[in-house]
């Protein structure tokens, strides 16, 4: 590795640090899905709790191991995540789940707990320290996603799903940290 590419990648990883540890903690997220075939909106209220991980905990040492990444890929670092669902026009509560992520270079692994076929990694970049873009392709729809931290107490979150490069739904998120 070059010094370039060696200061670029330490850049990076204080990045994603700096953001995974502002996003610790619980959050009460107001979610709206745009279908945009046919117009329909679902609002959904979730609660989250993210518990920042640094390098070498056993959930990333587990999560590299899952992903059959070389022994000396060290996740720099990621996050325990859990949700709960709640519909927020019917009341009903849905399944609780919960995932761990975890970052080496500009690639974040995701753990098993999708309702996906195959294991889930997406690419990232910064656009400043406090937003981040995330793009994923799965079962030929790519998820394209911009989280920004805003203040001490609040997030943002909108993802744009497409297949066959035709927009499919929009998903916008408004976070807030559970005091």
């Amino acid at each position: 590795m070059n010094q370039n590419n060696k200061i670029a990648s330490q850049e990076q990883e204080s990045l994603i640090k700096n953001f995974l540890q502002e996003s610790n903690g619980d959050w009460c997220s107001q979610r709206r899905y745009y279908a945009l075939p046919n117009g329909k909106i679902r609002e959904i209220t979730k609660t989250v709790t993210m518990r920042f991980l640094d390098r070498g905990t056993p959930e990333l040492i587990d999560l590299a191991k899952l992903h059959e990444l070389d022994e000396s890929d060290e996740l720099t670092c990621g996050s325990y995540v859990e949700w709960n669902t709640v519909d927020a026009e019917t009341g009903e509560q849905g399944s609780r789940r919960w995932t761990v992520l975890g970052s080496l270079g500009t690639t974040m692994y995701f753990g098993r707990n999708f309702p996906v076929p195959k294991l889930v990694i997406a690419e990232y970049y910064f656009r400043d320290p406090k937003t981040i873009y995330l793009w994923t392709e799965e079962n030929g729809a790519l998820f394209e996603e911009e989280l920004k931290i805003i203040g001490k107490k609040y997030r943002t979150r909108q993802t744009v799903i497409s297949r066959g490069g035709e927009q499919q739904m929009i998903a916008q998120y408004l976070e807030k940290i559970i005091q």
